[in-house]
């Protein structure tokens, strides 16, 4: 909110770092609002995100790097979400392993708008089990009521922490602590990734009565909202996690990119592939790079040889439908088809063709 950025932040703390750090030790220092950018959610909704001023940032990220080396002795082994050394796929393994030794059906948990309904003085209560620096409790204090800057209008924050600061990760599973805590104590068997949660049970029974304790103890002790509409317990073979999905063949579960992930990445090609874009096929070529290599990395834990195989041919063929727009004068597609080594007449039958663009896609 205060326009500066990340590249005028060396300057400022050269002329500004004393100053900064006596404030910080006084307890003037005071973090501004954050600003309010919303995101859109890949099911049609949108994500409320709260970025702090670059400084807020730098002092919120300084706060995580002292605070999560003591987390990570107390935080649970069943605990992936930003988390060093640990990711999605660990929590994935952690699946696969569970439905192996025969816990064949899932409590999904879903928390609404989790980010947004943290409750401050809990989360206080939380910190101060494992730190009694009285500094560092109030400071994160401040950032937790430090309010936000909704298209220039000023929203206090009674409650949350918002998506968008280094501090709000570490903040969110400290609350979320004490599930995993609950949930150990228990004896449930359980992989959590941030707000996402899901509980392995043998039978749709115990599955349906775990989440009503569970859903009780979320309510009442962390006072966070559960979304009951999305809630659910089923087989992991068909609900979805972290955009995966279970299969199952004779030497166990593996893991597979779900059916939505596979629509999505299709969709999001098609977009890039769109006839009508008039960009160079070198920039297209650059974007469709861009996104498969960071969603293959992402899903590479997964059996899918086929669907890229698929994805492979679909993909060429949109390509080649762009291409062939993009030869609109048949005068060029005969230059170009005689490039590619066709003979005049050939190149002239091809280019005088009048089927659509994709059925030309798909031709000899």
């Amino acid at each position: 909110i205060d326009e500066m950025t990340v590249d005028e932040l060396f300057q400022y703390l050269r002329e500004n770092k004393e100053e900064l750090i006596t404030g910080l030790r006084e307890g003037s220092y005071k973090p501004l609002p954050v600003k309010r950018v919303e995101i859109p959610k890949p099911d049609g909704g949108t994500r409320k995100l709260g970025i702090p001023t670059v400084i807020d940032r730098m002092v919120q990220q300084a706060v995580a790097q002292v605070l999560t080396p003591i987390f990570e002795e107390i935080f649970s082994e069943n605990s992936f979400g930003f988390r060093p050394n640990r990711g999605a796929q660990g929590a994935i393994d952690r699946v696969i392993s569970y439905y192996n030794q025969g816990y064949k059906r899932v409590v999904d948990l879903d928390l609404k708008a989790y980010f947004d309904n943290v409750n401050h003085d809990l989360m206080m209560k939380y910190l101060q089990q494992y730190i009694d620096d009285e500094w560092t409790l109030k400071l994160i204090r401040k950032f937790l009521t430090s309010g936000v800057l909704d298209n220039g209008l000023f929203i206090r924050s009674e409650k949350g922490t918002p998506q968008g600061g280094p501090l709000s990760p570490l903040l969110a599973n400290i609350y979320l602590n004490e599930l995993d805590k609950e949930l150990t104590k228990r004896g449930h068997r359980f992989v959590r990734y941030a707000d996402d949660c899901n509980i392995y049970v043998k039978s749709q029974r115990a599955g349906e009565r775990v989440m009503r304790s569970i859903t009780r103890f979320l309510e009442k002790q962390l006072k966070v909202k559960v979304n009951t509409d999305k809630t659910q317990v089923g087989s992991p073979l068909k609900l979805k996690f972290l955009g995966f999905s279970l299969g199952v063949n004779s030497k166990g579960a593996y893991a597979r990119p779900s059916e939505e992930s596979r629509k999505r990445v299709r969709q999001v090609l098609k977009m890039i592939t769109k006839r009508n874009r008039g960009i160079s096929l070198n920039d297209m070529f650059k974007e469709i790079y861009q996104k498969m290599r960071g969603w293959l990395q992402y899903y590479s834990i997964g059996k899918m040889t086929t669907f890229i195989r698929y994805l492979d041919q679909w993909l060429r063929s949109r390509i080649r439908q762009y291409i062939w727009k993009q030869w609109k004068k048949t005068k060029t597609r005969i230059v170009n088809l005689k490039k590619l080594g066709l003979s005049q007449q050939g190149a002239y039958t091809f280019a005088m063709t009048r089927k659509g663009y994709w059925r030309a896609a798909h031709s000899k």
